[in-house]
């Protein structure tokens, strides 16, 4: 194990850092220039309280320090000593024990490593507020809307509701995909019915750290700085609670071999993680303006979001139009402009997902999983779920991964990855009937 990492994140006099360590300083230039034009720096339309922006601040701080610290330099590739040390305008509240330990317990499901955070008063620095414009509009609901199925499905679902008032959706930019998010976005916009719809576009892409090396790729705690930039959003908008929608089958990700265990697959969205940043949120935020993260697709598959998508009166050109790739072709060098792999195991639960509710899926992938002459790295995500799919999965296995919260029937997350599991088990029928087809 290496030495901590050290980050500050400070715009402030020089003798007010911590001392006797090395410690890096990040600020808001972590980010590239032209996207920090727009992050945090939107009309809304009332004033965001300390605890927000606090909160706010927090989470782009931990996600930098997450992209500068590379798992390749530590000895078991993965664990990390991180030491962050943050300005917060709610300096009592953030420094208490509880606090501490909700926002350790929650970057370490998130991520894996080893977390020490200290704070420290937030004086005699600038701060960029949001800019306040009491004539804009409030909405009445809150959610994340990142141009994948499920937030797609969602935010379709929402629109419909008999609420004059609007629905807010939280975009975060993906590098080269901002056109496909606004594609995705105006098939709400163009429902028949359709209540007011808002879109708040945020950024999130880290600029370089001066070495020249690629930035850390596993990026964990990126779901924390979406949720913290909504909540931030819905305590300016008098909203008490923020949606972040993923299928249950995704948010509890059971790991498909043992190496994929914990933060090794993503956890932003498990039931845990959720249970802890709202203890957080508790924790630091006033009783008047307090938000609660929800999901409210935890109880559904992949195929039964699509399929609600479409009672919402998506068509399937809308959900196959959709991004869901963890590793989008565009974003490589020289790779083609398309945004789903077709390969990743994002991919596949969103091939099945689209068989379960249309019968079939007209997605341009970039590569089929079962293909003859497919890299053996890039077949790996298939292989590994047949073999989890043609193994025994129990009741016992939900509990070996990352542990559910007090108030979660075990025996529902079960069911769930069940049924989950009925939908996956389809893409091994077409693959037997595609290779009988070729061998005939």
């Amino acid at each position: 194990m290496t030495d901590s990492d050290h980050f500050l994140w400070w715009r402030g006099l020089r003798g007010d850092r911590p001392c006797g360590d090395r410690w890096t300083e990040i600020g808001v230039e972590a980010f590239q220039e032209r996207e920090r034009r727009i992050t945090g720096r939107h009309h809304l339309p009332g004033p965001v309280p300390d605890w927000a922006e606090d909160l706010f601040r927090v989470a782009r701080a931990a996600f930098i320090a997450d992209k500068y610290v590379r798992r390749t330099g530590v000895r078991d590739r993965w664990t990390r000593r991180i030491s962050l040390a943050v300005p917060v305008t709610e300096h009592e509240r953030w420094g208490s024990a509880a606090v501490r330990t909700h926002l350790t317990a929650l970057l370490q499901v998130l991520t894996g490593d080893l977390w020490n955070v200290d704070f420290r008063p937030l004086t005699g620095h600038y701060v960029e507020e949001a800019l306040v414009s009491p004539d804009e509009p409030r909405a009445s609901e809150v959610a994340l809307f990142s141009g994948g199925l499920d937030s797609l499905s969602w935010a379709a679902t929402r629109s419909r509701a008999d609420d004059s008032r609007p629905l807010l959706l939280v975009m975060f930019r993906e590098i080269g995909l901002l056109r496909l998010q606004q594609r995705v976005y105006k098939a709400v916009e163009r429902l028949p019915g359709a209540r007011p719809v808002l879109l708040l576009p945020m950024s999130q892409t880290p600029a370089g750290d001066g070495s020249g090396a690629r930035l850390e790729t596993s990026s964990r705690t990126r779901g924390l700085l979406y949720a913290a930039g909504a909540i931030r959003a819905a305590t300016a908008h008098g909203v008490g609670t923020v949606h972040i929608p993923e299928n249950g089958q995704l948010a509890l990700n059971p790991p498909l071999t043992p190496a994929r265990s914990a933060a090794c697959s993503t956890r932003s969205v498990h039931p845990r993680t959720l249970g802890s940043l709202n203890a957080l949120v508790t924790a630091v935020s006033d009783t008047e303006s307090t938000v609660q993260v929800v999901n409210p697709l935890a109880q559904l598959t992949k195929g039964e979001v699509c399929r609600a998508g479409r009672d919402a009166g998506l068509t399937p050109s809308d959900l196959e139009s959709t991004l869901s790739c963890g590793k989008p072709p565009t974003r490589r060098s020289g790779g083609p402009p398309i945004a789903n792999c077709g390969v990743c195991f994002p991919c596949l639960v969103r091939r099945s997902g689209l068989l379960h509710a249309d019968g079939i899926d007209g997605t341009r992938y970039e590569a089929l999983p079962w293909a003859d002459g497919l890299p053996l790295d890039r077949g790996a995500d298939w292989r590994a779920l047949q073999r989890w799919l043609l193994g025994p999965y129990t009741l016992t296995d939900v509990f070996t991964d990352t542990p559910l919260p007090p108030d979660t029937d075990p025996a529902v997350a079960f069911d769930l990855i069940r049924r989950g599991r009925e939908e996956l088990a389809r893409l091994l029928q077409i693959a037997d009937a595609t290779e009988a087809a070729d061998a005939a």
